[in-house]
């Protein structure tokens, strides 16, 4: 890296602390957490997709396609229950959570079941989501300094510190706005990187002798993950269905996008749009990390710098070697914003939860000023321990990734249960919710540790379908009447109409999901027809 490359860096960092100092301005809690409530769709689905591509997506993703033995575009099956996730939060989680007018969503579930399945999610959920990003953070700040050769505490103070300050400062407003730019810097630098691979190795068809045929195949019809197979289609997309209707619609770290839109049709147009958008940035980085992989191949030099045990280290190797300055530059302010983006939109979260449970608490504040201060003091508070957590992450990083992955599996599926159970049902007992959702995720642990060969996604299935059974049987010896008469849910304006706009968004994402799994298929059919 030379001055130029510094610059580019330098005025990245700056302008996102000006943009906090410009929406510094909050008039309450709801204010600094979701924005007011005014914000339109597409700001958040850019802001919902730039916390998702995070900075090990972005470089982990192309090498596992496009290097790491046994990778490949299979990949793209994690991209499959998308649309028909997005189907599910749109007509049913969304409406009942906006219409509840909660900043955090656990608050909702103790209006239904009372205090003690709040807090038990709500714990669950900063306990994992707190690690994990730490764990991101370390990732990031690991290999700018093995690649880069930018000291680690500057890496963790890089990402770390300035996404709190104007986070802190900026509140969701800032968040969103600044994802959002994250998000084009993000696309823009995969697009460079695949076009100055794809020019290096000779254009597209000598792309396509080059690559390895077996590394274009994504879906495998006759595996089940139920021998130590993994990536089949069929638990790809019943695991992943329950994974993503729960990440979306059931983890504060994106519901609270949907509370921040301005209204319903907002919400529902941001959910269309990510059905839609993702799979095509998914594509183009996978696409991507196969010419990369290409292009490090043809080098020894390239590939020397690459430890055998560590293919992600190719992308940084591959810019900071092949690119000229200033797109060096440019593209190491794409990592940070990968990593910008899931540190400043976790901190808010995790704000937002732990506030509204001091609050169920007893805590009352005497005006709005302080319950901006409040707010603040709590995302600073949550921002230094994931920093902290970064820098002790050590040596457990690589697995603890991994264990962070499975616990999403072991956790999404039996919270996806208790808000099922909240929305579409009525009377159901705290302790009968409580029991589904501690049985279900101990038998997903349970897997994890003594079942191995069961491959993780269906424990998503598992655990949700474990934590609805157990709930309504426990119940039927434990009843109680939920903390609430009725669901939001249950409300007139919040069911299923077939109006022409509802029927032409569950027709578009439905195409949709067929139209990806064509294309998946397709690739692996294409690699099977030779020379380009």
């Amino acid at each position: 890296m030379n001055f130029l490359d510094y610059f580019i860096v330098a005025i990245y960092l700056a302008g996102m602390l000006g943009l906090g100092l410009m929406m510094r301005k909050q008039s309450s809690e709801t204010s600094y957490f979701l924005g007011d409530k005014s914000l339109n769709w597409f700001p958040l689905a850019l802001s919902t997709m730039a916390t998702q591509l995070s900075a090990i997506s972005f470089i982990s993703a192309p090498a596992f396609v496009g290097l790491r033995e046994g990778g490949g575009l299979k990949w793209l099956t994690y991209e499959f229950a998308v649309p028909l996730a997005m189907i599910f939060v749109m007509f049913v989680i969304a409406p009942a959570l906006y219409r509840a007018k909660v900043v955090s969503i656990y608050d909702f579930l103790e209006r239904r079941f009372g205090r003690s399945s709040r807090l038990l999610i709500s714990a669950l959920f900063q306990i994992v989501r707190s690690f994990s990003t730490g764990i991101m953070v370390y990732a990031c700040a690991i290999v700018l300094q093995a690649v880069l050769g930018i000291p680690f505490w500057q890496s963790i103070v890089g990402v770390g510190v300035v996404a709190l300050i104007y986070s802190t400062t900026g509140g969701m407003k800032a968040v969103v706005y600044s994802d959002a730019i994250q998000m084009v810097l993000i696309f823009g630098g995969i697009i460079l990187v695949a076009g100055f691979a794809l020019h290096q190795v000779g254009g597209f068809g000598a792309w396509f002798n080059a690559v390895e045929p077996a590394r274009l195949f994504a879906v495998d019809f006759s595996s089940f993950g139920f021998g130590g197979d993994e990536f089949g289609f069929l638990p790809m997309l019943f695991g992943g269905f329950v994974l993503y209707v729960s990440y979306y619609g059931c983890d504060q770290t994106q519901t609270q996008r949907i509370l921040s839109a301005r209204d319903m049709p907002a919400a529902r147009r941001l959910l269309l749009a990510n059905g839609l958008l993702r799979f095509p940035l998914v594509l183009i980085y996978c696409f991507a990390g196969l010419v990369v992989g290409v292009a490090v191949m043809q080098s020894p030099d390239l590939l020397a710098q690459i430890p055998a045990d560590r293919p992600d280290f190719m992308m940084p190797v591959y810019i900071v070697e092949q690119l000229p300055h200033g797109l060096i530059g440019l593209l190491l302010v794409a990592i940070m914003a990968a990593a910008m983006s899931s540190f400043s939109s976790t901190m808010n979260s995790l704000a937002a939860v732990t506030l509204e449970d001091i609050r169920t608490l007893g805590l009352k504040f005497a005006s709005p000023r302080l319950e901006i201060i409040g707010a603040r003091a709590l995302s600073v508070g949550w921002g230094l321990l994931i920093i902290v957590l970064s820098f002790f992450a050590g040596s457990i990083a690589p697995t603890v990734i991994e264990a962070i992955n499975k616990v999403g599996s072991a956790l999404y599926g039996p919270i996806l249960g208790v808000f099922g159970l909240a929305i579409l049902t009525r009377n159901r007992s705290a302790v009968g919710v409580n029991a589904g959702l501690l049985v279900g995720l101990a038998l997903n642990l349970y897997f994890w540790k003594f079942v191995p060969e069961l491959f993780w996604m269906w424990w998503n299935l598992i655990g949700l379908l474990v934590t609805l059974v157990v709930a309504v049987l426990v119940g039927f010896f434990f009843p109680g009447r939920a903390a609430m008469e009725d669901a939001p849910a249950f409300a007139q304006e919040d069911r299923w109409n077939g109006t022409a706009a509802n029927r032409r968004s569950v027709g578009i994402l439905a195409g949709y999901f067929g139209l990806i799994v064509a294309i998946s298929v397709a690739l692996g059919t294409l690699a099977m027809g030779g020379e380009f």
